[in-house]
C-alpha cells in the first residue's frame, strides 16, 4: 500500500506545516514528505491537485484527502498512534485539547508580529502590547499544564503529544525573536528543541535557506 503523503510548505516558515509532520515523525509514521515551496509560481501550481484550500499542510491516505494541522493530527493519533497523541486520563486529554484549540485558533497578535523562521537569530526586533499578552498567556498556559499534568515527563501532560506539536512552532518563535520566559517554560522549550524531530525539521530549514541564499 502506499505512504501517505504529508504535503508541507517551507520548512523555514511554514508552523502550520511543522504541526503534524513533527507528530508523524516522532511516532516514526512512514510517509512521503511533498515539500512545495511558499509564494512561488511552482506553489500556485501544484497546490490545487493537493489541498482543496490551497493551503499546507494536506494529508493524503489513499483515496482520503485532509486539510488543516490539527485535522490531520487527529486523524493521525486514530490511524496509526492508537491514542498516544492524547493524554489516557478523559480530564487530562480535555485540556490537554482546549490548548491545543486554544492555540488552534488564537493568538493572532503573536502570528501577525512574530511569523515562524526557524532559522532566525534574534536581533531587537519588538512587539506591541497584545502580543506580549498573548506570550504571557501561553506561558502561563505552559505552566499550568505541566505543573497540573506534567509530572510524567518533559512536556506539556507528561509524554509528548498532539498539544506539543501545536506549541512546537510557538518554542521556535520565542527562540527566534529572543523572547524571554520564566525557566520552567525554557526548560520545556529546551525539551522540544531536543526532540529528534524536531532537530531534523531545523537541519531541513537551514538547508532550504542556505540552498537559496
Amino acid at each position: 500500500m502506499p505512504l501517505p503523503r504529508l504535503v508541507i510548505g517551507d520548512k523555514n516558515l511554514s508552523s502550520w506545516s511543522l504541526r503534524p509532520w513533527l507528530l508523524l515523525r516522532h511516532f516514526a509514521v512512514p510517509f512521503e514528505e511533498v515539500p512545495l515551496a511558499l509564494d512561488t509560481p511552482a506553489f500556485a501550481a501544484r497546490i490545487g491537485a493537493y489541498s482543496p484550500t490551497g493551503r499546507v499542510p494536506a494529508l493524503w491516505d489513499g483515496e482520503l484527502q485532509l486539510w488543516d494541522s490539527l485535522a490531520i493530527c487527529e486523524y493521525a493519533n486514530e490511524r496509526w498512534l492508537g491514542g498516544r497523541g492524547w493524554p489516557a486520563a478523559l480530564q487530562v486529554r480535555a485540556q490537554a485539547r482546549a490548548a491545543a484549540c486554544e492555540m488552534h485558533s488564537g493568538f493572532l497578535a503573536l502570528r501577525r508580529q512574530l511569523p515562524m523562521q526557524a532559522c532566525r537569530e534574534p536581533d531587537g526586533q519588538h512587539w506591541d502590547a497584545e502580543a506580549q499578552a498573548e506570550i504571557a498567556r501561553i506561558v502561563q498556559l505552559w505552566a499550568t499544564l505541566r505543573a497540573t499534568h506534567g509530572a510524567g515527563g518533559a512536556f506539556l501532560c507528561g509524554d509528548f503529544g498532539i498539544v506539543d506539536a501545536m506549541f512546537a512552532p510557538v518554542a521556535v518563535r520565542f527562540a527566534g525573536y529572543g523572547v524571554a520566559v520564566p525557566a520552567p517554560a525554557a526548560q520545556y522549550m529546551a525539551a522540544l528543541e531536543a526532540l529528534p524531530a524536531m532537530r531534523e525539521w531545523r537541519a531541513g530549514a537551514a538547508a532550504e535557506v542556505a540552498a537559496r541564499s
